[in-house]
C-alpha cells in the first residue's frame, strides 16, 4: 500500500495536500511547529520534529511510509537534509516540491549574499531603515548593525521583546500584493529590503515594490541541500506519484 508523508509549511504543500485528499491518497501532512496557527489541512496532520535523521527514519519505517514529498520552505535546509538521509536509510522514495527562486527584473537593484552574515555585512552601519523580511529566525544577528531601524513582518506576534534596539513588527499572513507592500515601505520610510530567496508569487510583492520605489534589495541565496529529485508544481508531484503508485486518480 502506498503511504505518503508530506513535509509541509508552504503554499505549494497546501495545494498538494488538497490534490492528495481529492485523490483519496493515504497521506500524512507534517508541520514543523514554528507557526502557532498553521493553516488547517484536508489530511491527517502531525506537528513537531522527528528527532533528526534517526527519528525520521524510524517514523518512516514504523508508519509504513513509501513516499516522502519535501515541500518545506527552501530555507528549511536542515529538514531537507534530514529527509534525504532518512529516506536513503529507510529505502523510501523522495521528491522535493520546490518553487523556483526569484530572478532580477529590469531596473531592480539587488545585492546577492550567501547567508545571514553576508546580509548583515551588506547593510550600512547606521541610519538605514530596513524592511527585514526574513521571518523570525536569525533576527538577533542584525543587532550587529544596531544603528539601523528594522521593520519585521511576522505571522505570529512575538512572545518576547524584539532582540533589536530600534525595531517594529507588523503581524500579517500572505500572500501580499505590490500596492500593499509599497504602501507599507513608504509609511515606514524604508531605505533597504533584506529578503531570503524563497521564490513563489505570493512573497515576491516586496521585491517588486522595492523596484518601484528604487530601493536596494539584499537577497540571501538558498542554502545547499544534497542532490535529490526536484519538481516545481503540485501537479508534477501528483504525476510522479501516479507513475509509481495507484492513488485512485
Amino acid at each position: 500500500m502506498t503511504r505518503i508523508l508530506l513535509l509541509g509549511g508552504t503554499t505549494e504543500a497546501s495545494t498538494l495536500a488538497r490534490l492528495l485528499a481529492g485523490a483519496g491518497a493515504e497521506a500524512v501532512f507534517s508541520y514543523a511547529g514554528r507557526t502557532e496557527r498553521p493553516a488547517p489541512q484536508p489530511l491527517p496532520t502531525r506537528v513537531g520534529g522527528f528527532g533528526g535523521v534517526p527519528g525520521l527514519a524510524d517514523y518512516l519505517r514504523d508508519e509504513g511510509i513509501t513516499h516522502v514529498v519535501d515541500a518545506t520552505h527552501p530555507f528549511a535546509a536542515g529538514m531537507s537534509r534530514n529527509a534525504v538521509a532518512a529516506c536513503a536509510e529507510a529505502g523510501v522514495a523522495l521528491v522535493a516540491l520546490e518553487r523556483p527562486g526569484w530572478t532580477e527584473a529590469g531596473g531592480a537593484c539587488w545585492t546577492r549574499v550567501d547567508d545571514i552574515a553576508g546580509a548583515v555585512s551588506a547593510l550600512p552601519e547606521r541610519g538605514a531603515r530596513v524592511f527585514l523580511a526574513i521571518g523570525k529566525q536569525n533576527v538577533a544577528d542584525f543587532a550587529a548593525k544596531a544603528g539601523n531601524f528594522y521593520l519585521l513582518r511576522l505571522v505570529d506576534p512575538p512572545k518576547d521583546p524584539l532582540p533589536l534596539p530600534d525595531a517594529e513588527a507588523v503581524i500579517a499572513r500572505g500572500p501580499f500584493d505590490v500596492a500593499g507592500d509599497r504602501a507599507l515601505m513608504q509609511h515606514h520610510r524604508i531605505t533597504h529590503v533584506v529578503a531570503k530567496n524563497g521564490g513563489g508569487a505570493g512573497a515576491r510583492a516586496k521585491l517588486d515594490a522595492a523596484r518601484a520605489l528604487g530601493l536596494p534589495v539584499i537577497l540571501i541565496d538558498r542554502p545547499a541541500v544534497p542532490p535529490r529529485k526536484v519538481l516545481h508544481s503540485a501537479e508534477a508531484v501528483m504525476a510522479w506519484l501516479g507513475h509509481e503508485a495507484d492513488l485512485g486518480v
